[in-house]
């Protein structure tokens, strides 16, 4: 940027430049207004070193926000940072290229002492997912969390407590939930007849709250978030490239379909800040940081922010400076932001505020509370500002916050317009990240291993079956064979019964056949002797009238017959 030196300035304005010197390096957001024009040798800037002390860039649409994004991307870039920002109209794809000049654009340059050069930097696309432009970025359901999957489904205070015991029943057992699909079946499980005994085991679970859970799930996947979670998972030490020349890398999360995801994308957004908390090391303060995260439509992550999840931005933000990681939310109000959160912010970039409603009104208000005294009427000046211009306040190496400067801001010097996505998809097929991370992988997790045992219990629970059917089917030929014998020595005794009764009616019939025959022989022996009685006492009757007759013969001398 062209200067010169000051030459009668206002105390006021001499104020603010002194309050912008700095010895250390520094980044130019733009120069100071003053009477509607700019004073090309004040410059705004803001140090290097305190851009891990996070910022705000708010305004109402069509202020200027995306354009001062754009400017500050670029001039960390060209300082050696790495920079992250969500694109989420696709303009921010006009950093790959340089700018396009016009009459407009050079004459606003000129006008601000700026020495304006077409200039592209480096840019890597992301996408999350499978999405149509960019390097498709993932996490695994595990990595995710809880209390950040909690925020995307939507779920109450009792169903984000519920889903932790969940995450804490996965790492017990040992089954990784790298999907939806791994979750998915872990509560599947929980709610089966193989489960449920280990449902009950989960303090506080109930099968309602799995139900509830489990529709959100399903909810979630048919919004597309299946190709999100998932392998190879992001490494967020991506983020965090130079290139050869010492520029830093701009990593650009492509996300024309936010409509269907805005709470993913927040989401995902907090995942990636927690991830590098999580993974750098404490450095302190810094010359310059080591990386820059633009968080867009801030409002999206805390619409709707149970209490754990608050509490969890708040420390992030707090803790994230000390390992080199700056943080701006980008949003329309400073009110979109908690005032945990708010109060941790050294630098503000507040374009212009519209004030039609009641609601505004309280807005503006707010907003000018945020700001330290100044010689401004901030509460007019706010409303009065140009498209491009800002209200700015940032923090010096000290710490102290810099005067209040009205600011007419850069301009990019790249391109101020969206790229179309077929003039990107060379490019991103040709990406080491692409290489990277652009095929899924489908490892051994929960829905395998349940699958597995859900498997494993219905070949056994058929096996049991058949083993059962076969024990019933030998228990009733048992039966039957009992039966058989039973029967068989009922016959058997019948048998002998009858065949006793057979010899007994025998041997009586043989006793009456005896008896009948001694009887009969008895009655003929009578009938014999009767017989030879009769026989006898005829002889004995004949032969005393034969003797008679030879007696008489012989007294009277009769001759005997012959």
């Amino acid at each position: 940027m062209e200067t010169s030196e000051p030459a009668g300035l206002p105390p006021e304005v001499t104020k603010i430049q002194a309050g912008y010197t700095f010895e250390e390096p520094a980044i130019d957001l733009g120069v100071l207004m003053e009477n509607d024009a700019p004073v090309r040798q004040v410059r705004v800037r803001i140090p290097l070193s305190m851009l891990n002390r996070h910022g705000l860039v708010a305004g109402a649409t069509g202020t200027g926000k995306t354009k001062t994004l754009q400017v500050l991307t670029e001039a960390l870039s060209n300082a050696g940072v790495p920079v992250f920002a969500a694109d989420m109209k696709g303009d921010l794809s006009g950093l790959a290229a340089p700018g396009q000049p016009s009459e407009k654009l050079l004459a606003r340059t000129q006008k601000i002492g700026q020495d304006w050069q077409p200039q592209g930097s480096p840019v890597e696309f992301y996408s999350l997912g499978r999405g149509d432009v960019g390097v498709p970025l993932r996490a695994s359901v595990s990595s995710f969390g809880p209390i950040l999957l909690a925020k995307v489904l939507g779920l109450n205070k009792t169903q984000e407590s519920s889903l932790g015991l969940i995450f804490h029943y996965a790492d017990t057992a040992g089954l990784p939930l790298l999907d939806l699909a791994d979750l998915r079946s872990v509560l599947t499980y929980l709610t089966s007849d193989e489960g449920k005994g280990e449902l009950k085991g989960i303090g506080g679970l109930s099968s309602t709250t799995v139900g509830v859970i489990l529709r959100s799930l399903i909810t979630l996947a048919d919004q597309g978030a299946d190709e999100f979670f998932g392998e190879p998972e992001f490494d967020t030490a991506d983020l965090m490239r130079t290139t050869a020349d010492g520029r830093g890398v701009i990593s650009l999360l492509e996300l024309p379909s936010l409509a269907s995801q805005p709470v993913l994308f927040s989401t995902f957004l907090m995942w990636l800040l927690a991830d590098l908390f999580a993974d750098l090391p404490e450095v302190g303060d810094v010359d310059k940081p080591k990386l820059v995260f633009f968080f867009d439509e801030a409002h999206l992550l805390f619409n709707g922010a149970s209490e754990a999840f608050l509490t969890a931005i708040t420390q992030t933000v707090r803790l994230i400076r000390s390992k080199g990681v700056g943080i701006f939310f980008v949003t329309q109000t400073p009110k979109d932001v908690p005032d945990d959160v708010l109060a941790q912010l050294g630098s503000r970039v507040q374009h212009q505020l519209r004030a039609h409603t009641p609601n505004d009104a309280k807005a503006l208000k707010q907003t000018v509370a945020t700001f330290p005294s100044s010689h401004y009427d901030l509460a007019e000046t706010l409303q009065s500002l140009g498209i491009g211009e800002a209200i700015v306040t940032v923090m010096d190496p000290d710490g102290a916050p810099t005067p209040v400067a009205w600011t007419r801001m850069l301009a990019p010097q790249s391109l101020m317009a969206a790229i179309p996505p077929d003039d990107l998809r060379p490019g991103i097929a040709q990406s080491s990240m692409m290489t990277k991370y652009g095929q899924a992988i489908d490892r051994d997790s929960a829905y395998e291993m349940l699958t597995r045992k859900l498997e494993a219990g219905a070949q056994a629970a058929e096996q049991d079956r058949l083993a059962q059917e076969a024990a019933k089917q030998q228990a009733e030929y048992a039966k039957q064979q009992a039966a058989a014998a039973t029967q068989a020595e009922k016959d058997r005794i019948a048998a002998e019964k009858q065949a006793a009764k057979a010899r007994a009616d025998a041997e009586r019939q043989a006793a009456r056949d005896r008896a009948e025959a001694e009887r009969q022989a008895k009655a003929q022996e009578r009938e014999a002797a009767r017989q030879r009685k009769q026989a006898g006492n005829m002889i004995g009757s004949v032969l005393r009238s034969g003797v008679a007759r030879e007696i008489v013969r012989g007294i009277f001398g009769n001759a005997r017959r012959r």
